[in-house]
């Protein structure tokens, strides 16, 4: 990946892809990264992105108001969390076997783990249930997907991956963010089916799109809830 700049814009540029038009996309930690056609010069590919000034400049624009809510925690009683799309209260509770779970529609969170190890130990314990959860889940919906995209099925992992959701590893891995267990289920499916449909075609080309299609003909809403919604799902 390499750095350039065009006037005022940043951006980052990806080696280039087999696909005859150029993506620019607003990554999720508001970086602009180009993937401009196979053969496209340095000089080509700026003239791109100047010629693409206005429209991002509209989107970062867009991408700095959703963002603009970041959730900030106090780890109190009350405090919301999500959960498959839900909203759960958390509830600070004392001599609980485990560091969280989620009973009787609340997130239980052990006091004394936030007495003696504070945020941090209570953000853990959050991020290690998502991943637990997120584990059997991403299993689950592959294996049923699978056969739908025409692949066989993969190992999965779930961790910390950044500003990324989901990658599609040349090992034949599928890594899911932990964060994507706050989202609905409709939503889940749909960053499944698209890692699964990577095996298809390594990029996002249109022919790439059209495997999502044959799965999920409602794509574009569920893409879009996830670039409109995503800012939102944290802890």
């Amino acid at each position: 990946m390499i750095a350039r700049k065009v006037r005022d814009i940043e951006y980052h540029l990806l080696p280039s892809s087999t696909r005859k038009t150029t993506d620019i996309v607003i990554e999720r930690n508001g970086q602009v990264v180009v993937r401009p056609p196979v053969n496209y010069s340095l000089e080509q590919v700026d003239a791109l992105v100047e010629s693409k000034r206005l429209w991002i400049y509209r989107n970062l624009a867009e991408w700095r108001d959703l963002n603009a809510t970041a959730v900030t925690r106090e780890w109190v009683n009350g405090e919301t969390f999500l959960y498959l799309g839900g909203a759960y209260r958390l509830a600070l509770v004392s001599h609980q076997d485990k560091p969280l779970k989620l009973k009787e529609g609340r997130f239980c969170l052990s006091r004394e783990l936030i007495e003696t190890g504070g945020t941090a130990a209570a953000r853990a314990a959050f991020e290690n249930f998502y991943s637990e959860k997120g584990q059997q889940r991403f299993a689950e919906r592959a294996s049923f997907f699978a056969p739908k995209v025409g692949v066989e099925n993969h190992a999965i992992k779930v961790k910390d991956m950044g500003y990324r959701w989901a990658s599609c590893g040349r090992s034949g891995t599928l890594n899911f963010h932990w964060k994507c267990m706050m989202a609905p289920p409709r939503i889940i499916d749909y960053i499944t089916v698209h890692e699964l449909c990577h095996f298809h075609h390594r990029n996002h080309s249109d022919a790439f799109w059209n495997e999502v299609d044959k799965v999920l003909p409602d794509w574009r809403e569920r893409k879009e809830w996830l670039r409109k919604r995503g800012a939102g799902l944290d802890i």
